[in-house]
Formats: C-alpha cells, sequence, structure tokens
C-alpha cells in the first residue's frame, strides 16, 4: 500500500510493515531467523550513537545486534535474543528525500540487518546488492 507522504505512520503501523515485508520473505530464509526479535524505535539510544560514533541519530535507519547465525551453537549458554531495531524517524526522513515508498525502504533495511544476522558484512551486501542492479 502506498502512503501519503504528509503521514507520518507511527511505531505500531512500522511494526506491521516490519511484520508484513518478514513474511513476505521465503520460507527457508524465514526459519533461520527464528528467534530474532525485531524492534521499532523512534531512534538509536546514546549507547548506540557512542559506540558507532554517529554524529546525528539520523545516521542510521537500522541496527542488527545479536551473535549471528554462524556462531549460533546447539548447547550455548543462554544469551539475550538477537535483535533487529528499525529507526523510524531517520527512515521517515530518508523516505522524503528518495522515491521509494516507506514499505520498500522498511523491507530493505530489515533484509540487510538480517544479513547481519547471517554473518554479512555491509561490504558484503553492498556487492551482492550491486550484482543485482546488473
Amino acid at each position: 500500500m502506498k502512503r501519503d507522504r504528509g503521514h507520518a505512520p507511527d511505531i505500531a503501523e512500522f511494526e506491521r510493515m516490519a511484520s508484513e515485508a518478514f513474511a513476505r520473505l521465503p520460507e527457508n530464509f524465514r526459519e533461520h531467523c527464528l528467534g530474532v526479535v525485531i524492534r521499532v524505535e523512534d531512534f538509536p539510544d546514546h549507547e548506540v550513537m557512542n559506540t558507532m560514533g554517529l554524529k546525528s541519530p539520523f545516521d542510521i535507519l537500522g541496527l542488527y545486534h545479536g551473535r549471528g547465525e554462524p556462531y549460533e551453537f546447539v548447547n550455548q549458554i543462554t544469551h539475550l535474543p538477537d535483535m533487529i531495531y528499525l529507526y523510524r524517524r531517520p527512515m521517515l526522513a530518508y523516505w522524503h528525500a528518495v522515491e521509494d515508498t516507506l514499505e520498500e525502504i522498511v523491507a530493505h533495511v530489515l533484509v540487510h540487518e538480517i544479513g547481519h544476522h547471517f554473518g554479512l558484512s555491509d561490504d558484503d551486501m553492498h556487492m551482492i546488492e550491486g550484482e543485482e542492479d546488473d
């Protein structure tokens, strides 16, 4: 569904968009993401800002935090769930600057952060995305 750029969806609407984007992923891909928690927040917290050396909270659209599938062990000690953070306000600002729909942006950021869950670096994903454009 295409939204009017004048309407700023709230966190609940972003969560629904993320859930719908996740549901559209291939089943075998989703199976490897069991237990990953997707959270929508307005902005990254101060710890993320400091750790990543961000000058502005608008400098990041999403973040993966966790061990990642390549590092999971069957008999590992319990740890916090892997998390994907989607940052609503930076995505809204980005949305107003590009032609993409908000749903496309949310889906792209979600897939990008899931890529980190699979152990891919930003460079790996940029290379993959570049190959898709060919």
